[in-house]
């Protein structure tokens, strides 16, 4: 059965037929606007005047028609500009947009659903690295038999030049042309879904790319100049048309595309936070509307570890809590932000398993004093993603090195087992699964000189502080984020002998005896034993009871086993070499992870 879905918009180019297509574009510091087609002279677009700002136009022409708009402003005289909503773009963010019929793909697996929210097991990519939109798809039937649950697309938005980690997308209606066509990102998600995946996309609504954003000059009211950001002025979320735009942008992926769910990028950034819950209480009510049995998934990426957010709009939030003490345990870095979790590790890791959130409102060092959170007690664990690795905890690094390369290989593998056996939702980023030592650099493919050269002396900037990186030699040696070597090394080698066994293994345990126990799992009690040691149990679903030990010390660690865990009883599910003999001797040995479900009281 083959099936056609749109989402209809309320601006950019709408496809009416095969030689008719209407444009809308709003444009409220314009005072002309026209559209050129494939190049010729512009067509004059009508004011709305029920509408002020906006501008539309009716024309004889079908898809695959290239288009610019044609404007004319106060500041900047004439410009010809892309379609901020374009579907396509002819090359890249400068060029012309290209008309798109949305219902040109004919979907295979139209009766997919989804899967709930519990079943996830997230893995992070990124398309270019991968190899474009077809490269993922034929890495698709391998993640699969792994045991990953779902994908998780890094921005695929259209950004300047060929090669960029996502983030300084500026047409975010668009696939980027380097990765593909919309036909071949649409059929990657059909692949998936054929296989039992879902498909996640990251995407940014908190800023704008530096290269190729023309909405500051037409569209003034876009953003707002009492609010700098990082990136330039905020967007104005208190604009109606602006909080529309990206609400139409996240339906847009999700139903024309078929998503699964978005992870929302830096959210914390977004200076309107109410804006966050109108979105996902819209998105939740249209989609069901449409597809009452469908699931859709929406995950935070958010400084503020604001809890508030995930009791009732939202799937779950990524962990950086988590991640930032498990890195300390691992490697003993305590610069920068890993300075909040460098004493008593142990103890912030319990707390982290047993109430999501380590920061609920304590001071923060890096902070310099600042409380940081809100309370996550109570929250299930399965509104937390956990991880090891993802692209800013490698990438912003300044040589991109992956966690196998800082800590030893036994530590790592203990913590692997508590992130794919714990009841966090777990998330591998690409290479994890077989111990990948290449880096993953951050990378850019500006076309203005003048902007690469200065996001090559601010990536520069950015690391002085450090002081491994107070000699100017050695800050000169740090990758130029726009060269094309700084790519090519970030794609993952796989070793010869590299082998995803263990992480399978962990997989096969996860999917057979923690995922069907997860629904309404809580957590009991977790608490430090030893320098780098925890134990921690949860009350899953059925009423059994999940323990997990850890230590990520070399050193084993006494451990009493009464009134915590009845070993006749329990069935293990998962021990580290040498881990069940050290325990008959009442100690948890270094380096090892031990799981175990104890049957239901």
């Amino acid at each position: 059965m083959t099936a056609h879905y749109s989402h209809p918009l309320p601006f950019g180019a709408t496809c009416l037929g095969p030689d008719r297509t209407r444009f809308r574009l709003w444009a409220p510091t314009a005072d002309r606007v026209g559209v050129e087609l494939d190049g010729a002279k512009p067509i004059p677009m009508l004011s709305d005047a029920a509408s002020p700002g906006w501008f539309e136009a009716e024309l004889a022409c079908g898809p695959g028609t290239a288009y610019r708009y044609r404007l004319q402003t106060q500041a900047d005289g004439e410009m010809s500009v892309p379609d901020p909503a374009s579907r396509a773009q002819q090359g890249d963010v400068h060029d012309a947009s290209l008309v798109i019929d949305p219902n040109a793909y004919a979907w295979k697996h139209s009766g997919w659903q989804g899967r709930p929210w519990h079943e996830a097991v997230l893995y992070e990519l990124h398309v270019g690295a991968l190899g474009g939109f077809a490269g993922v798809m034929q890495r698709l039937p391998e993640l699969a038999q792994m045991g990953i649950t779902a994908i998780e697309l890094m921005p695929v938005a259209e950004f300047p030049g060929a090669n960029n980690w996502g983030y300084d997308g500026v047409l975010p209606f668009a696939p980027d042309a380097a990765y593909g066509t919309p036909e071949e990102l649409k059929a990657l998600i059909d692949a998936a879904h054929g296989l039992g995946l879902m498909v996640f996309l990251d995407v940014v609504y908190n800023h704008f790319g530096p290269e190729g954003n023309y909405l500051g000059s037409y569209a003034a009211p876009f953003f707002r100049d009492d609010q700098p950001t990082l990136w330039g002025h905020a967007i104005d979320f208190r604009q109606p048309e602006v909080a529309d735009y990206f609400i139409q942008n996240a339906l847009f992926w999700l139903q024309e595309y078929r998503f699964d769910g978005l992870r929302l990028d830096a959210a914390h950034a977004i200076t309107e936070q109410d804006w966050l819950s109108k979105l996902a209480r819209h998105v939740r009510q249209h989609v069901a509307a449409l597809e009452p049995r469908r699931h859709i998934h929406l995950v935070l990426e958010h400084d503020g570890n604001t809890a508030h957010f995930l009791r009732d709009d939202f799937n779950a939030q990524w962990n950086e809590d988590g991640h930032h003490v498990l890195h300390v345990m691992l490697t003993s870095e305590s610069n920068a932000y890993y300075i909040d979790y460098a004493d008593r590790p142990a103890e912030k890791l319990a707390r982290c398993l047993a109430e999501g959130f380590i920061y609920q409102g304590d001071p923060s060092i890096f902070r310099e004093g600042k409380p940081r959170g809100e309370s996550s007690v109570g929250l299930s664990s399965t509104a937390f993603v956990l991880f090891l690795q993802n692209h800013d905890q490698i990438g912003n690094r300044a040589f991109g090195d992956r966690l196998t390369t800082m800590a030893d290989s036994r530590a790592v593998q203990a913590a692997q087992a508590l992130l794919l056996l714990g009841p966090q939702i777990p998330l591998l980023f690409m290479g994890e699964e077989y111990s990948a030592t290449s880096p993953f650099l951050y990378f850019t493919s500006h076309t203005d000189p003048v902007l690469a050269e200065a996001v090559r002396v601010g990536r520069h900037r950015e690391f002085a502080a450090l002081p491994e990186f107070s000699d100017e030699q050695k800050r000169e040696s740090i990758p130029d984020p726009n060269a094309l070597s700084t790519f090519m090394q970030s794609i993952p080698v796989r070793p010869v002998s590299g082998s995803t066994g263990l992480t399978a293994e962990l997989l096969s345990i996860r999917h057979a005896h923690i995922t069907p126990r997860l629904q309404n799992a809580c957590a009991i009690n977790a608490q430090a034993i030893g320098p780098a040691a925890v134990l921690a149990r949860w009350r899953m679903g059925d009423d059994t009871l999940l323990v997990i030990m850890i230590n990520l010390d070399q050193q084993p660690v006494s451990i009493a086993l009464d009134g915590w865990i009845q070993p006749a009883g329990a069935d293990l599910l998962f021990a580290s070499d040498g881990a069940v003999d050290a325990l008959a001797g009442g100690e948890l040995a270094g380096f090892s992870t031990v799981v175990l479900l104890e049957p239901a009281p």
